[in-house]
């Protein structure tokens, strides 16, 4: 058994979530670790709501409220969004707790202390209305080294290198488009140029990350410069310094709080299992354990240098040296698994311009396998691709509802009209055989290419040998047998279909768990087959306020394995396990989209 963490990308908490966020760091990562679980590892899957930061300052003004109301409310909504997605996070908590405050506190405070935290005169963005703050994602302008007109303050999308506000060509506002003013200001800056060598030597190491990540990891390497981890802004972690803990208008820079996230969410389930010290299983640098960080593309510089720069910061292994802290020598990331972008109808998804679709918006009106399955099938997992609503149905009835949905259903309705019960088998054909063996042996394939995150080329097997299990029942023909005689054969080849169905139901549970369950159900099983999580109140382990976690009960379910179909199990008359969708839809989506 090996220890897998999966780092989930923290979703921000300024309103709710749209599909193509949880196309990138969503259903991968759940699809991951159902798998790694379902193959006997101890997995733990962790994240957070993100609710620091002047964007949450913005929406909440614009609202009337406060940035913790605001966080609170946004928070449940993106709890109950993820779960009804059926994401299984072993701990889905917030970046409010006293907990994380605590942690974040203790990583900024030995890194400061090992010499890596270096105290600057720079220059901050003020907006001229308001004097508030901008981050440097709150600016945009042209790119001065590629001429790229929509870069943002902290990096520039197109060409990758890191930029400073100040730098930008003819910067403006992203809130109100105004031009904003650069004052002089004091803040901790991570010494990049300190820890490039140790990092650099660390990426260099990465050589089964996918190639778009590592090529721009390691271009990241060619610009080093410190990179600010503080802000003036009233809203965020107090810097855990004398003469600046008691500053009201200097907090720790969101993205700094918000990585260490996933060490803080580890101690916190930890924490809440009754074993404190469970979360070193997968952060000690000598535990052997395996750590997958899944995001969007936007995100890669936090999590390919600057997380692992902290990490190392902390561990004492830059060129400043240093001695670990508190918690001990942590462990880098194994990968950083980015997923491109999703965009809609060709255009790119955006809240403001309402070209937007919200998880809550969708699961009302269609099943959450049904979008799980297209953003398997087709999402963006190593280069952009569009969502559309014509793919969408085409997808769901041609290949869920066609494909899969008619194999399960009249494998089991057969064998219901005419055995009540799983049959019980004479003597297997080649054809028999044949396809028993290609179901078995998908197994080791799909598994592989699940364990490698090329989750796109896993589920276009599964289907692949769905397809084969179709082909054989309309070779096999079995509705066409009638005589007594060839009773035998007949309850041979629907026990074969149905120990297919069977085991494809099992290969197709990462990613269809809500159907994989029913179908599990509809083939006479009991008990949990694709466990699901859950929401729970819990009460701040540190005297905060309350507020709901995602958390469940993961270690019941299949085994990543074929499992033989007992004969004589009864069986009914089955439902449909997956909706047809009407193509008039394309048009209300659409419609709906234009207004």
């Amino acid at each position: 058994m090996s220890h897998v963490l999966a780092a989930v990308a923290w979703p921000y908490a300024n309103g709710p979530r749209h599909i193509g966020h949880v196309s990138g760091f969503g259903v991968p990562s759940d699809v991951f670790s159902r798998y790694q679980r379902m193959a006997g590892n101890d997995v733990l899957m962790i994240s957070g709501t993100d609710e620091h930061g002047t964007p949450i300052l913005v929406e909440a003004e614009k609202e009337g409220v406060g940035p913790r109301e605001l966080a609170d409310r946004y928070n449940r909504v993106i709890v109950e969004d993820l779960t009804a997605l059926g994401l299984s996070y072993d701990l889905f908590t917030r970046t409010t707790t006293r907990n994380h405050y605590a942690v974040a506190q203790e990583l900024f405070r030995t890194v400061y202390g090992n010499g890596y935290m270096i105290e600057q005169t720079t220059h901050g963005a003020i907006s001229p209305s308001t004097g508030r703050t901008l981050p440097d994602r709150y600016i945009e302008g042209t790119c001065p080294i590629c001429g790229y007109a929509s870069a943002r303050g902290d990096q520039c999308d197109n060409c990758g290198n890191q930029l400073d506000p100040q730098d930008l060509i003819n910067p403006k506002s992203r809130i109100n488009g105004e031009t904003p003013e650069f004052i002089e200001t004091e803040h901790f800056f991570l010494d990049l140029p300190a820890l490039s060598e140790a990092l650099g030597e660390w990426l260099r190491t990465r050589t089964d990350w996918r190639p778009n990540v590592l090529k721009f990891s390691l271009n990241l390497l060619d610009d080093v410069r410190p990179r600010a981890m503080t802000r003036d802004i009233d809203w965020g972690i107090p810097v855990p310094l004398p003469g600046w803990e008691d500053n009201p208008n200097k907090r720790l820079y969101v993205w700094f709080d918000a990585v260490i996230g996933y060490l803080s969410s580890s101690i916190e389930w930890a924490r809440r299992s009754g074993d404190p010290e469970a979360w070193k299983r997968w952060w000690a640098a000598d535990s052997g354990a395996s750590s997958y960080y899944f995001m969007g593309k936007d995100n890669i510089t936090f999590h390919s240098q600057i997380w692992p720069a902290e990490l190392l910061a902390y561990n004492g292994e830059g060129a400043k040296g240093g001695e670990p802290g508190p918690l001990g020598k942590l462990a880098l990331p194994t990968e950083v698994v980015s997923s491109e972008y999703l965009t809609m109808e060709g255009r790119k998804f955006s809240s403001s311009r309402r070209v937007v679709i919200y998880v809550r918006d969708f699961l009302s009106r269609y099943d959450a396998d049904a979008l799980r399955y297209f953003i398997a099938v087709a999402g963006p997992e190593t280069t952009d691709t569009d969502f559309t609503w014509s793919e969408f149905v085409r997808r769901n009835n041609d290949e869920l509802v066609a494909g899969w949905g008619n194999l399960v259903n009249r494998s089991i309705a057969m064998a219901a009209k005419n055995f009540g019960a799983v049959p019980t088998p004479a003597e297997l054909t080649a054809e028999d055989s044949a396809l028993l063996e290609s179901v078995r042996g998908a197994f080791d394939t799909v598994g592989s290419l699940i364990a490698s995150h090329r989750q796109k080329a896993a589920i276009t097997e599964a289907m692949r040998v769905v397809g084969e299990a179709n082909k054989y029942l309309s070779d096999q023909a079995p509705w066409k047998i009638k005589e007594p005689e060839r009773r035998d054969r007949l309850a041979t080849i629907l026990y074969v279909a149905l120990q297919a169905v069977s085991d494809l139901n099992t290969l197709l549970t990462p990613f269809l768990p809500h159907a994989a369950q029913k179908i599990h159900e509809l083939l006479g099983g009991t008990g949990v087959h694709a466990p699901m999580p859950e929401i729970r109140e819990v009460d701040d382990l540190d005297g905060g306020p309350a507020y709901p976690i995602i958390t469940g009960d993961y270690t019941v379910g299949a085994r990543w394995e074929s499992t033989e179909l007992p004969a004589g199990r009864p069986l009914e008359a089955p439902k449909p396990v997956f909706k047809k969708l009407d193509p008039k839809i394309i048009e209300e989506e659409l419609e709906r989209l234009a207004s």
